[in-house]
């Protein structure tokens, strides 16, 4: 019997999502108000798994080769029956309390105290070249050093093998995120998976980009869909982040760094 294609579940809400498994060598064909969000492949099956959702409700036919498969999409409904309309009450001033009027000289000392303060810093900085007497190293290390011994602490921590598979893509996701925000300036950590990948595509580093995107892909179907990866691609998603880092260091760095950079460890 040839395999056929399945829905975690045929009902979602308005929003909501659901995962659509389908077999090796099918693809999803266009449908109506359905929105993939990620989708992801099984090296070893082939199947692919879909994140599905939608923001239009009713019922959608997902078009799956010759197949078809029904997704009802629920709306919110609203109970306006017990809803009591009334006229805007108006603008009723009351005289000041007391405690009002408290507050407002508490605010009064606060900002002096603040500005105490302010003063006292820069008064200090001038006397002493320094607020404080102590101060933190500094990181000289280039953003493909940190980025690359990030990595092998986040190897050497063994998360997913102790079955913290959402903290470990997290994370892995998280370090490259940085690495580009301080290697390239795109601001990656305020962005999506979708807009991080189109600005790298932007910058025309192609292959970085679907490395990238195979990361964001597995990373996204843990944290949203509760999927469960194969031992062997946690270890992919790693090296796929170790080349990323490689090679887009290789694009962007600075020409000065090139002579005196000592490179990373091995992943």
């Amino acid at each position: 019997m040839r395999a056929q294609a399945t829905l975690e579940t045929d009902t979602i809400v308005l929003g909501d999502q659901t995962v659509l498994t389908l077999p090796a060598g099918v693809g999803l064909g266009p449908s109506d108000g359905i929105v993939p969000v990620a989708q992801r492949m099984d090296s070893v099956s082939g199947e692919m798994q879909v994140l599905l959702t939608s923001f239009e409700p009713g019922d959608h036919w997902l078009h799956i080769g010759d197949d078809s498969l029904l997704l009802v999409v629920a709306d919110v409904e609203v109970d306006t029956t017990t809803a009591e309309i009334r006229d805007i009450a108006p603008i009723e001033r009351l005289p000041y309390t007391f405690w009002e009027l408290f507050r407002w000289v508490l605010l009064a000392w606060a900002v002096a105290a603040v500005g105490i303060v302010v003063w006292w810093l820069v008064d200090r900085k001038k006397r002493h070249g320094s607020i404080f007497a102590h101060t933190e190293p500094v990181d000289t290390r280039t953003p493909y050093q940190r980025a690359v011994d990030s990595l092998e602490e986040l190897r050497e921590k063994r998360l997913w093998q102790s079955g913290k598979v959402k903290e470990y893509h997290t994370e892995l996701t998280d370090i490259v995120r940085r690495f580009i925000e301080e290697s390239t300036g795109i601001r990656a950590t305020e962005m999506t998976s979708d807009e991080t990948i189109a600005e790298i595509e932007r910058g025309k580093w192609k292959e970085e980009s679907e490395l990238l995107r195979s990361i964001f892909i597995t990373a996204d179907l843990v944290k949203f869909a509760k999927s469960e990866p194969l031992p062997h691609e946690h270890e992919a998603s790693l090296k796929s982040a170790a080349l990323f880092v490689e090679q887009l260091w290789q694009a962007v760095k600075p020409q000065e760094t090139e002579d005196k950079e000592t490179g990373g460890k091995e992943l």
